[in-house]
């Protein structure tokens, strides 16, 4: 069942994306990985903030910037600018623009966005007709992902997250007998996802529908 119209998803989603990709270079934030993230979370833990060392920048990594923001007198915002990165680790923000979650979340949505439309195919793993795993291992191995072939296995392959702490291009399952995962799509943002629907093919579908909320099974993060 296609909920959203492409278009109106495809802007939001571009939207939410880009306000993050567009200052990219100019501070470390929500969605940020790598050995940069690694070592702002190393210094903040060294000062006693509790903090998680895995160079993801997510949420708790968010608070404790807050926190050491709000202890130093700066602007509380939660990233990490000039100012908080010089008062953390004395000297100056890095001109090389880091990786962003973002840019890579992008660039699977926009990938997957083209196959609407495509048939689903029991089995199918190409354009040609997609299942629900066979569709995300398809759209992940382009970008160079590769994940396991069954919705089962695929939701082993990356960090567990909370619904509360979906961001695009995160994985969601679904359990149709309620303790089995047997279906799998690709977070897109704005409580909706795009899948390969046994009815309608590749297409969006809400999260908030009431089958959608029942058997719902998780989630992970294969994007780092």
């Amino acid at each position: 069942m296609r909920l959203t119209k492409p278009c109106c998803l495809l802007a939001a989603a571009a939207m939410f994306l880009s306000s993050y990709t567009l200052t990219e270079a100019a501070r470390f934030q929500l969605g940020d990985t790598g050995n940069e993230v690694l070592e702002i979370q190393q210094a903040l833990a060294s000062q006693g903030y509790d903090v998680a060392v895995d160079g993801d920048y997510g949420p708790a990594t968010q608070a404790a910037v807050a926190e050491f923001q709000r202890d130093n007198h700066l602007t509380i915002s939660g990233e990490m600018g000039n100012n908080s990165y010089q008062a953390l680790l004395h000297r100056s923000l890095p001109s090389a623009s880091h990786k962003s979650y973002f840019a890579g979340a992008n660039g699977i949505i926009s990938l997957a966005q083209q196959f609407l439309g495509v048939p689903y195919v029991w089995g199918g793993s190409s354009p040609n007709g997609f299942d629900c795993s066979g569709f995300v291992q398809y759209v992940y191995a382009q970008k160079g992902i590769h994940l396991p072939r069954t919705a089962d296995i695929q939701a082993t392959a990356g960090r567990p997250v909370s619904k509360a702490e979906l961001m695009p291009g995160d994985l969601v399952f679904f359990a149709g007998d309620y303790v089995n995962i047997s279906h799998v799509g690709i977070y897109v943002g704005n409580g909706q996802m795009i899948h390969a629907s046994s009815s309608h093919g590749i297409a969006y579908d809400s999260l908030s529908r009431d089958y959608r909320i029942a058997h719902y099974a998780g989630a992970c993060r294969v994007l780092y």
